[in-house]
Order: C-alpha cells, then structure tokens, then sequence
C-alpha cells in the first residue's frame, strides 16, 4: 500500500514538474521568492496596525508569527531530518527526470513541505481573523500558487505539498483558537460588525486594498517572469 502510494506520488510530481516554457519557469521562479511578497505583508501589517489597538497588534503579530514557526520548525527541525525522503532534484531514483530551474535543487530533504505548511498556517489564521470570503479566496489561492511551485520547480514531492497543506491549516487554526481565547475574539464578532466592517471589525475599504495589493504582486510576478532568465 505504502509502495503504491509513493509511486503515484512520483507519477503526480512528474506530471506537475517543469515545463519547457521560460515564462512558466520565471513565474515560478518569481513567486517562490521571499522578496515578492514584502510588499505585501507591509500592507498587511498597515491594515493590522489601523484596526487594532495596540494589544490587538502585538497579539496578531505574535500570532503570524507563532504560525510561521510551529509550521516551519516542526517540517524542518523535527520531520525532514526524521523522515530523511531526498527532495526530487536529490533523489537518486528521480533527479534525472526532474525538470530543474537555473540549478535550483533546495535543500537535501523534503518531507514536508515547509513552504505548504507556513503558507496555509498564515493564510488559514488571517481568513479567520478578518471573515472576508474574496481575500480569504485570495489568501488560499496565494497558498496553493507557493505550493505550485515548489513541485514545478522540482524540490518537493506532490505528497510533501499535500501533508504541509493540511498541517497548515491545523497549525493556523490551532493559533487562532488560542488567539480568541486571549484576545476575547468572540465577543467583537457582534459589536463591531457592520456594513463598512468584517464580522470582526476590520474596515472593508482597508480589505479591498489588501486584496488590491495581492492582485497587484500576482500581475509583478507574471511581468518579471519575462525578464527572468
């Protein structure tokens, strides 16, 4: 059972790797970098700081964070070293079918993804703290866009992105379970809500330009794809 899970993973990650289009492997390239999302987060951090007061800012800073390193550490410092599955690039039974972009092979290990489980920790904990259905779809489609490519690119396993989605998600909503229980986050979803205001009392107006922001980083990476060689 295990055996034939494990070959139609590597079917699935073939399936998915690489492309022998140039602009496909700039938008890859372009999205995977930490860089093209700072801008994005600083307008994220912008509309947490206009909404919050200052506790509701520390604890939602604390918060994000919480989720990155739960995700992060538990994928890099626990399981890959435990589980020691090669990313494709590294691994001897596929690295010579895997497609790799300007000699970009990741780290030795994969299992999982630390980019699918830090990606839907955040996503899922920020869909949960603002109740906004477009930038939850936003969000979610931000994760999956992280997840894509990483199996493109050659350096996770499709089922390395599948277990670090779901961890993920798990992670971010376990921080923001937490999160209510300190901040008293149930008793603001009546108080504040509003034509103007999510059910927990973000501003739409400050939403709909965070969500602007994510449009726009989605339309700079698919531009610097054609200068990225």
């Amino acid at each position: 059972m295990i055996g034939e899970l494990i070959h139609i993973d590597k079917i699935l990650t073939l399936a998915l790797n690489g492309s022998f289009s140039l602009f496909l492997d700039g938008v890859a390239t372009s999205a995977t970098a930490t860089l093209t999302w700072i801008p994005l987060a600083v307008v994220f951090l912008y509309i947490v700081i206009k909404n919050n007061d200052m506790s509701g800012i520390f604890m939602v800073i604390v918060a994000v964070g919480l989720c990155i390193f739960i995700a992060d550490q538990t994928a890099s410092t626990i399981f890959k070293p435990m589980i020691c599955r090669y990313r494709p690039a590294n691994d001897p039974q596929l690295m010579y079918l895997v497609d790799i972009v300007n000699d970009y092979r990741g780290g030795r290990y994969g299992f999982f993804s630390s980019h699918a489980a830090n990606t839907f920790a955040v996503a899922t904990f920020c869909a949960l703290l603002v109740r906004y259905r477009i930038l939850t779809i936003g969000l979610f489609s931000w994760a999956i866009l992280n997840c894509w490519t990483r199996v493109y690119l050659g350096v996770h396993y499709f089922g390395d992105l599948i277990v670090g989605m779901f961890f993920g998600i798990i992670v971010g909503a376990f921080v923001y379970g937490v999160f209510v229980r300190l901040r008293k986050h149930r008793t603001m979803l009546s108080r504040y809500y509003s034509e103007t205001q999510t059910m927990t009392g973000y501003a739409i107006k400050d939403i709909q330009v965070l969500i602007l922001a994510l449009v726009s980083t989605y339309i700079y990476v698919l531009f610097s794809a054609l200068f990225i060689k």
